[in-house]
């Protein structure tokens, strides 16, 4: 067996463990490509490593879908995709987290741009963007971001609308923009932490994730190793 293959059996046996708000988490290769991942394109070890560090320091358990790791195509490096529940929970732990405001930007039928708290318009109006803004007891001023519709929502392969976009795009925009302006008000807590619709991803089913006991457990050849091993 060559050394390459070697060096990837033995990552594939390592086995990273964390602790999160009291329960331990296990993240081996094999549990990350099959539960976390859910394709059968392989993640490579330096994805491994990158998606068990950012969990490990953000303290995200990816089995109730805080965090995600997405791979389609082989060429293309996997995409290490935050829940937008999970930012906003970080968030508002912080001691100097002191409310957000947020809506949506519509163009109006006077050709008018306003900008709206919540999500609601008529059908009459053109939605064009979505806002947000984030308060700290220990800054003077809120952090806010805009950001454009059309910029951000997700399309289909023909330039459609995908489903949430089409059917949900108020939600969804103002998604947006209140997880980006959280990430720059607790960069302590939040940086590289980015939700799907940030990065044109869709994630999968929302459900926690059950790992098998036996899968978890570790044998005579799995090895507990610190983030520096790997």
């Amino acid at each position: 067996m060559s050394n390459e293959n070697k060096d990837k059996d033995k990552v594939q046996d390592l086995v990273v463990k964390f602790e999160v708000e009291g329960q331990e988490v296990k993240l081996s290769k094999q549990i990350v490509q099959e539960y976390i991942v859910g394709t059968e394109v392989p993640i490579t070890n330096q994805e491994f490593k990158l998606f068990t560090e950012l969990c490990k320091v953000r303290k995200l358990n990816p089995f109730l879908r805080e965090a995600y790791l997405i791979k389609y195509k082989a060429e293309t490096p996997a995409q290490l995709v935050v829940g937008k529940d999970a930012i906003l929970k970080r968030a508002v732990l912080n001691p100097n987290y002191d409310g957000m405001e947020c809506g949506i930007i519509v163009q109006k039928e006077d050709g008018s741009i306003e900008e709206r708290q919540g999500t609601f318009k008529l059908g009459t109006e053109q939605l064009v963007g979505g806002w947000a803004r984030v308060f700290r007891k220990d800054w003077t001023h809120p952090t806010y971001s805009s950001v454009s519709f059309n910029e951000v929502a997700q399309r289909k392969n023909d330039g459609s609308l995908n489903s949430n976009w089409s059917t949900k795009g108020a939600t969804m925009v103002e998604k947006v923009a209140k997880v980006r302006a959280l990430r720059e008000t607790f960069v302590e807590d939040l940086a590289g932490m980015y939700e799907a619709e940030e990065i044109q991803q869709d994630i999968p089913q929302q459900e926690p994730i059950e790992v098998q006991a036996d899968v978890i457990e570790q044998t005579e050849e799995t090895k507990e190793v610190s983030m520096n091993e790997l």
